[in-house]
């Protein structure tokens, strides 16, 4: 195996630099923890960033995978194939919709999601009607329509003039977002929890808030489940927890648990907007890719991962409550599920790189706020040893 140092200088030789690294270079991972090339060992509290669910070569996905690959792997949507079926009825059944488009990554089923919200308005709203509302500090993608729903500029710079038909709206203030409403707009996108925002977490009735506003205006409801979906807040989705169905809704992230697979669900009647010819993906619906999503979404399903999942938010919330009142640099805790963050007062990456060095990853989303996602499978045990780094690289901060 390549060591370390030489993993990482032939990376930075051959690799674009559009990633800030951590200079370290991961070979190994079982459960809630990771390997370096080193063979130093890290409790990850990432999940490579809310995607490993079920923590890292989950038993059920990599047996799922390796019976897959010995099958068939590709065929292209030119054909039907039964791991394709099986996890759209699993994601039908277990939600608000009625069909889903599969496709490879979170921006890809935003994408997806947009053009199906125009397509839907051009044949049913009229053709003036082509303008979706987005929340501020919201994160959609990296392509260039998700890029302009993303309410923030940083991620917008250099790649002017960005795509019509966007206007941003504070999140959490259903009265502003109702008066951001035009003869143009189709509809309203936004995440249950903004993850990117610094997990940004609405009033409990919001949710129901912006569904009346969309019922009444007769304009459409996307949400953007990616990070907050397939079980990440202690329901299969965010949405669960405020009564309401939209209308259109993305995934991704952990619902192939780190094999590469998005999904944008949707009702009959938006649907039927879309016809052959007006959407596709070469890879999408891939056959491992299925194969991965339908082992995490038995697995999460049938294994007491959502209920584990609440226990141990309400756990590590607590816990962080008491650091909180330890530690003034922290300014506020939050969370819902395994979904958690600490606002500082202070920047947070020297805290990102003193946990690091004693074991713990975990990551800062914004300057001043420490995001925890770790894989919902975590123990007890494996919080209380992230919460003793966090008090011991804390102290004296």
């Amino acid at each position: 195996m390549m060591k370390e140092k030489k993993i990482m200088a032939l990376s930075d030789q051959n690799i674009m630099n559009t990633y800030r690294r951590v200079p370290i270079a991961l070979v190994k991972g079982e459960g809630a923890r990771l390997w370096d090339a080193n063979g130093k060992e890290y409790l990850d509290f990432v999940a490579g960033i809310a995607v490993c669910n079920l923590g890292h070569s989950h038993p059920n996905v990599v047996k799922a995978i390796k019976k897959q690959v010995k099958n068939l792997t590709h065929v292209s949507n030119l054909y039907y194939t039964q791991p394709q079926a099986e996890v759209a009825a699993l994601l039908v059944k277990h939600s608000f919709a009625d069909k889903a488009f599969f496709c490879n990554s979170g921006a890809e089923a935003n994408e997806a999601a947009i053009k199906l919200a125009r397509k839907y308005a051009h044949e049913n709203m009229g053709a003036d009607k082509y303008e979706l509302i987005t929340m501020k500090d919201s994160f959609h993608g990296r392509t260039m329509a998700t890029i302009t729903a993303t309410g923030q500029e940083k991620f917008q710079f250099g790649f002017t003039p960005l795509l019509d038909g966007f206007i941003y709206a504070p999140f959490n203030d259903p009265v502003a977002l109702e008066a951001a409403i035009s003869p143009k707009t189709c509809g309203i996108m936004l995440e249950p929890i903004q993850g990117e925002g610094g997990v940004i977490i609405p009033d409990e009735q919001y949710l129901a808030r912006v569904r009346d506003i969309c019922n009444r205006h007769k304009i459409l409801m996307i949400l953007d489940e990616v990070q907050t979906g397939i079980g990440r807040t202690g329901k299969l989705f965010a949405y669960e927890y405020s009564g309401i169905k939209p209308d259109i809704m993305t995934l991704a992230k952990a619902l192939g648990n780190g094999f590469p697979v998005g999904a944008m669900l949707a009702t009959n009647e938006i649907a039927k907007a879309f016809s052959p010819g007006n959407h596709a993906s070469t890879f999408g619906g891939n056959l491992l890719a299925m194969a991965a999503a339908n082992a995490t979404l038995k697995t999460m399903l049938d294994e007491g991962v959502l209920e584990n999942c609440q226990k141990m938010g309400d756990y590590f919330l607590a816990k962080l409550q008491t650091l909180k009142a330890k530690h003034a640099i922290i300014s506020s805790v939050r969370g819902s599920g395994l979904m958690l963050a600490c606002a500082l007062t202070i920047e947070g990456a020297d805290i990102v790189k003193a946990c690091q060095e004693r074991g713990l990853l975990i990551n800062c989303t914004g300057a001043k706020t420490l995001r925890f996602v770790p894989p919902l499978i975590i123990t007890q045990n494996d919080i209380d040893a992230a919460i003793s780094i966090l008090d011991e690289v804390m102290e004296g901060k």
